[in-house]
């Protein structure tokens, strides 16, 4: 089979991140095209990761009759992701967009139905799925070893400065669509929802502490109602060192990301000690369980051009990324309105629509600074989740 003509729109940092994928995938695809408002950018992306069969783009619509395109990967700012995704699945050309999917149920749906409509595959980034921590604690849960899941706590937690929110389409609820929750959690959003599934309900508070060139949060936290069980959910931008984790309190012992196993069993007064033998026995399960050959990012784009080949089923789909957006929508409902939200959020509901979600949104500080471009000096990732 032919290799996958590749075009990536936008030429940000995590555009630099899908091209250096796609360069150890050549064997199944080829960057083709590179499309940015500011051209310069687009041609210096070129010349960094050396695509010598790419051309630069100013307007990504130049690439609708482009035969040698068969998928474009979005890395736009969030605001743009659905006007792109929807083009190029009606011209045709297979999707993977980057977090977060879009700026609302509706552009989800938009982007789904596009999909359906034109045969094509619709994935979202959620890469973090793809780690092997990730993949061998979901085994744990799923395989009942550990009992039921009673309790998660989530920290997304992140740190930035002042500065991050100078360029243009951050930190604004109609271009970025939102702060902490939207841009950064979703990534621990996903992994709970993939871990636990969809949860009845959420009752959350949000506020911005410390970002003043930002209308948006920089902190939220939600607590999550499942049947027999409760999860909470921190968002943070201000947490010095980036110490993210995931920790599940099971019947039988409690496990977390970065891998840790602790098991208790009653005293007869009803107070803990260690159960040695339970961890030892989670830890050998754990230690058994095979590890992926490949993480990250590059795991899931060879999933996304397996599956364009009919080789792989899609492991990430547009499904996944609304379901991400629909917590997402939650958890700003109940910080507005100051009440638990009850899923799923319908059609009727303002929250469904990216205008009367902006509409409805606090402006904590207003935006007084925007610049074009920030010092291109590479981005940093903070403590690997998955490590």
């Amino acid at each position: 089979m032919n290799k996958i003509g590749i075009a990536i729109l936008g030429s940000g940092a995590i555009a630099k991140v899908h091209a250096d994928c796609f360069r150890k995938l050549e064997e199944l695809c080829e960057i083709r095209a590179v499309c940015d408002i500011f051209p310069d950018k687009a041609e210096a992306l070129i010349k960094e990761k050396e695509l010598d069969h790419a051309v630069a783009l100013a307007d990504y619509s130049a690439l609708w009759d482009m035969d040698s395109i068969d998928a474009v990967s979005v890395c736009l700012p969030p605001g743009e992701h659905a006007k792109a995704a929807v083009a190029a699945l009606e011209h045709g050309k297979h999707v993977i967009v980057e977090k977060p999917m879009a700026c609302s149920l509706e552009e989800c749906d938009q982007m789904i139905k596009a999909a359906e409509r034109n045969n094509r595959i619709l994935s979202s980034v959620a890469q973090n799925r793809y780690k092997i921590p990730m993949m061998k604690i979901k085994k744990l849960i799923d395989s009942g070893e550990l009992g039921r899941v009673l309790q998660a706590n989530i920290n997304s937690w992140w740190w930035r400065g002042q500065n991050y929110y100078d360029l243009w389409w951050r930190g604004t609820w109609e271009k970025e669509c939102g702060g902490c929750t939207t841009s950064h959690a979703t990534h621990h959003i996903d992994l709970m929802l993939w871990m636990l599934g969809k949860p009845r309900a959420v009752t959350a508070v949000m506020g911005n502490t410390g970002h003043f060139n930002s209308e948006c949060e920089d902190l939220s936290y939600a607590i999550f109602e499942y049947p027999g069980a409760m999860a909470l959910l921190n968002a943070s931008l201000v947490s010095h060192g980036e110490e993210q984790e995931l920790v599940f309190q099971c019947e039988r012992a409690g496990i977390s990301i970065p891998w840790k196993v602790r098991a208790s069993k009653a005293l007869g007064n009803g107070f803990p000690e260690e159960n040695k033998d339970e961890e030892n026995r989670i830890q050998q399960l754990y230690d058994s369980l095979p590890e992926i050959p490949e993480e990250g990012h590059a795991a899931q784009l060879r999933n996304f051009l397996k599956a364009i080949r009919g080789e792989e089923d899609l492991f990430i789909s547009g499904r996944d990324g609304r379901n991400t957006i629909e917590i997402i929508m939650g958890i700003y409902k109940s910080s507005i309105e100051h009440r638990p939200v009850i899923f799923p959020i319908k059609e009727d509901d303002p929250f469904y629509r990216k205008d009367t979600m902006v509409g409805s949104m606090p402006h904590f500080h207003e935006k007084l600074k925007s610049v074009d471009n920030l010092a291109d000096v590479g981005i940093s990732l903070g403590r690997d989740v998955g490590k």
